[in-house]
């Protein structure tokens, strides 16, 4: 097998290796279940940590599209339409065993997978819905008024319910429907219904 084959095999085992294990599993136990060599592995990673970056990019960042911070703030469209689009994708994309289940193992762990996805989603996704909302209802800019805790807490709250069903499915191995394009649907538009009512609450008017 030529080296960068090889490689991708070591990669594509450790994937499904955390998945089902966690980061707790010992590199040789991955290295017999693949048959090779324990030094194998370390002739292409230096450590167990550099191959769980290597997930970390094939798994998180590989999947993430720039094109989703560019919808959010796309006000050609209406807002509802923008989050229900973004959600559908994403759904497509994270909604899968490997991706859930290395997500909730990182999270228990002292590695920071999950800390630093969050933050991308944070800012490049959740920041900025909470800013388009503020422009629907015509309340002032972020910075004009800082985004409050509780504006922040709103979104993730909508992002966690429809992640939450991912959970569900990979992790507590519960039924979720099989369709979700109308769960996210009804997600986005009941979020928006209670939002758009409790924002003007939240927003500090702005001075004269």
């Amino acid at each position: 097998m030529r080296a960068a084959d090889r490689e991708r095999f070591i990669v594509d085992q450790a994937v499904r290796f955390f998945a089902e294990h966690g980061f707790g599993g010992q590199t040789r136990e991955l290295a017999k279940r693949m048959g090779i060599t324990h030094s194998a592995i370390y002739r292409h990673f230096p450590s167990k940590e550099a191959l769980i970056e290597r997930v970390y990019e094939e798994i998180y960042l590989s999947r993430w599209s720039p094109s989703w911070s560019d919808l959010i703030r796309d006000r050609s469209i209406p807002l509802q339409m923008r989050l229900v689009r973004f959600y559908l994708e994403y759904v497509e994309q994270v909604f899968e065993y490997n991706w859930v289940r290395i997500f909730v193992f990182s999270g228990m762990k002292s590695f920071d997978i999950t800390k630093r996805y969050l933050e991308i989603v944070r800012k490049e996704i959740i920041e900025p819905a909470c800013s388009e909302l503020r422009h629907e209802l015509k309340l002032p800019a972020r910075d004009v008024a800082p985004l409050s805790e509780r504006e922040v807490e709103m979104f993730w709250g909508l992002h966690g319910r429809i992640f939450y069903m991912a959970i569900r499915r990979f992790v507590y191995d519960t039924p979720t429907p099989k369709q979700l394009d109308t769960i996210v649907v009804d997600a986005v538009r009941t979020f928006l219904d209670g939002a758009k009512g409790l924002m003007p609450e939240l927003v500090p008017p702005q001075k004269p």
